[in-house]
């Protein structure tokens, strides 16, 4: 009997050991609770992991592999996917630490109609000097119009727009995902929705999907859905309403009307979708407040305007009318100075706070003054405090919203930036997963990976599966937290304590090590 027993221990010794032998990881992550990110309930699963890719999910107590990670029953989820963000400063900060260290593994640059041109030769610059998470990039429908037409405000002719095509077809050549509008900016603010079709479709046929800035996010919000719609079913293109907010209080509620219009479109056979960064504040140039009009031109032609009395009056009115009515919130506290290349001293500072270090009255007249000065003086950008809570809440709500940074790679002592900037992923994870309930842990992950992942059309990342890119993020679901604050915003999370970037360790143990595993990513691949 004792013969037996050894026999059979012995045989069963030897079946895993040939199954050790045959199966040895690169890097094994034990005892996590793996979300897969398509929206289903975490399972405690080990994850075995071959170069760049997942190659095992399972009960893998057995194997054998060169790493393990303990995962101690944290969240194990795909690497965050940021279908909005300004990668601006990638070249000066190409190991992407602000996004990294909130678990951002692949992001999404040429938002809001601007982006890099000719895109090619940018992307093999990146190429070249490496990036620290995977990206791609939009084609931007305000970089290509200002190659053609400059700031200048009326239709293009059909030579006019013949270039613009041949840019656009241009950049989806070389791997663009699709294109951005900012009708918000110039010289998007100019375009007709006509012009944005006949674009659209371009980027349609060849395979991307369209992004857009809406025209007005306050009092024209209801409008500006509508126009995005029209131009996904007119070019026949998949939409993201990007950055999808309620400006000013006059339209606080109105998230009810456009996520309705949005959900009818879809029931129509519409590809119609939003992303949304989770806080009550925007941030943009201060241009925003300006009329669109009185900028055409450009820079010198804005002097000209403001230096005439009867266009400056008109000019300031509309102001004004901005300030009370859209995106200045009623109130000079609520528009807080970001970036100021002409004054450190004003960043971090509210627009009431420059009326009185100016020796003025703080009311709109004064401040509407101080706009155009800012205006007049060069790059400034604020945070505008004048969003509602209901309506980000509903719009986090709706299944088909994705989560979005809009935010821009930074470094601590760079301005004063929005605090999405270092924390929009763990704030989801810590103030409306964990605090507030308004999302489940398993539908937050699935809207910050397996969604835009879809959205972008890649087939290999977003989801923890075999055969899969290891983009990986290990977080503790009871400890994670943004830390950024609007007034301290140069601070990075707590709680995330690894991200892997193609199977390889981006952040261990809750340092970020400073490596470029990133890769460029393009539509075709």
């Amino acid at each position: 009997m004792k013969i037996c027993i050894r026999l059979i221990v012995l045989l069963v010794v030897l079946i895993f050991s040939c199954d050790t032998e045959n199966t040895h990881y690169d890097l094994l992550i034990r005892n996590g609770i793996v979300y897969d990110g398509s929206g289903k309930e975490g399972v405690k699963a080990d994850i075995g992991i071959v170069g760049d890719t997942i190659v095992a999910i399972g009960n893998l107590a057995l194997y054998t592999s060169k790493r393990e990670i303990d995962a101690m029953e944290w969240a194990v989820s795909p690497g965050f996917i940021d279908l909005h963000v300004h990668l601006d400063p990638i070249m000066q900060l190409s190991n992407c630490e602000s996004a990294i260290r909130q678990g951002v593994t692949t992001s999404l640059g040429g938002p809001d109609g601007s982006s890099p041109w000719p895109l090619g030769a940018y992307l093999d610059s990146l190429q070249k000097i490496g990036v620290g998470m995977n990206v791609g990039y939009l084609i931007g429908h305000n970089t290509v119009r200002k190659n053609v037409m400059q700031l200048e405000n009326r239709p293009p002719t059909e030579d006019e727009l013949e270039q613009m095509k041949l840019q656009i077809r241009q950049a989806m050549g070389e791997g663009a995902f699709g294109i951005s509008t900012g009708l918000k900016y110039l010289p998007g603010a100019f375009s007709k929705t006509e012009e944005i079709i006949s674009l659209s479709k371009v980027a349609a046929e060849n395979g991307g999907f369209y992004t857009s800035h809406l025209r007005e996010e306050g009092l024209g919000l209801i409008e500006g859905v509508k126009e995005a719609i029209t131009i996904g079913k007119e070019a026949n293109i998949g939409v993201v309403l990007t950055h999808h907010k309620v400006i000013g209080k006059p339209m606080w509620g109105a998230s009810t009307k456009t996520l309705a219009l949005i959900e009818a479109a879809r029931q129509r056979g519409q590809d119609v979708m939003a992303d949304q960064y989770p806080y009550a504040a925007s941030h943009t140039g201060i241009g925003v407040l300006i009329p669109a009009w009185s900028r055409s031109g450009g820079q010198q032609k804005f002097k000209e305007r403001v230096s005439d009395s009867t266009l400056r009056d008109s000019i300031k009115k509309q102001i004004i009318f901005s300030i009370m009515n859209d995106r200045g919130g009623g109130d000079l506290r609520r528009i807080q100075f970001a970036s100021v290349s002409w004054n450190k001293d004003l960043e971090g500072k509210t627009l009431y706070d420059w009326c009185v270090m100016q020796g003025m009255q703080p009311t709109v007249e004064n401040g509407a003054d101080l706009v155009i000065q800012a205006q007049l003086n060069g790059k400034t950008s604020c945070i505008y405090h004048v969003m509602d809570e209901d309506d980000i809440r509903r719009i986090m709500q709706y299944p088909h919203t994705a989560i979005a940074s809009d935010g821009r790679l930074t470094k601590p002592g760079i301005g004063h930036p929005h605090p999405r900037w270092y924390g929009t992923f763990p704030r989801v994870l810590e103030k409306y997963v964990r605090q507030d309930s308004v999302l489940s842990l398993r539908e937050a992950i699935r809207k910050m990976t397996g969604l835009p992942a879809q959205r972008m059309g890649l087939k290999n990342r977003g989801l923890l599966k075999v055969g899969y890119k290891a983009d990986i993020v290990i977080f503790d679901p009871q400890r994670i937290k943004e830390n950024t604050t609007f007034e301290a915003p140069h601070q990075y999370p707590t709680g995330i304590h690894y991200v892997l970037v193609n199977g390889k360790l981006a952040v261990e143990q809750g340092q970020f090590l400073n490596k470029k595993y990133g890769e460029v990513l393009t539509r075709m691949q």
